[in-house]
């Protein structure tokens, strides 16, 4: 099949999201200039450079009680965020994050995770989760939207300091079996990194 995107699909849902498959999840934990914090997932989320190490996260739509959502504004306001990588054993955590709770609310806190102190920047990390990527705000960037009251907003924000469990390390490398970091789908449903494989690239 072939569709125009600014036409219908005649899905029963949108595939675009059950395509682009999978995405990491930004599981940003940020802080207030007020002082509290805000921890919630974002699935269109990524690393876009290494040297040095950038990640964007994608802030789409609008808070229930008006204005940019939480991370938003916590970024924009601090000029700091934590990335906290979301695995299986914190996938119920994850999802009660997504939660959409009043500006005055501690997610953290109401899904029962620990906070844990950062290095570099103020937002405190997910202690339970075994990375953590302390970043400043580089920029933001506003995307076109296609409902013109709703938010859609893309951020960059440099890596400053990476927390790594050693339960993770295994000879100097990332051992993914116990890692098992997830991913987002489309529709309800998740991966979880299970199984890899390898290929060295051509010389």
């Amino acid at each position: 099949m072939f569709y125009r995107t600014s036409e219908p699909h005649g899905l029963k849902r949108n595939p675009f999201k059950a395509l682009v498959v999978p995405r990491p999840i930004g599981w940003a934990s940020t802080i207030s200039a007020k002082g509290v914090v805000n921890l919630a997932p974002f699935s269109f989320f990524n690393a876009v450079a290494e040297s040095p190490p950038m990640v964007m996260l994608c802030c789409n739509g609008n808070h229930s009680e008006g204005g940019v959502k939480d991370t938003l504004a916590n970024i924009e306001e601090t000029g700091e965020f934590v990335i906290n990588i979301a695995t299986w054993d914190l996938r119920e955590q994850m999802n009660a994050t997504s939660a959409n709770l009043p500006r005055s609310v501690d997610e953290m806190q109401a899904a029962g995770l620990a906070p844990a102190p950062s290095e570099l920047v103020k937002p405190p990390r997910v202690g339970a989760s075994p990375v953590n990527l302390e970043c400043v705000h580089l920029q933001t960037v506003a995307l076109p939207s296609s409902n013109p009251a709703e938010s859609n907003h893309t951020v960059f924000g440099r890596v400053v300091g990476i927390h790594i469990s050693e339960s993770i390390i295994d000879d100097g490398l990332i051992d993914m079996k116990r890692f098992k970091p997830i991913a987002r789908l489309g529709y309800h449903d998740y991966a979880v990194v299970k199984e890899t494989f390898t290929m060295v690239r051509p010389a």
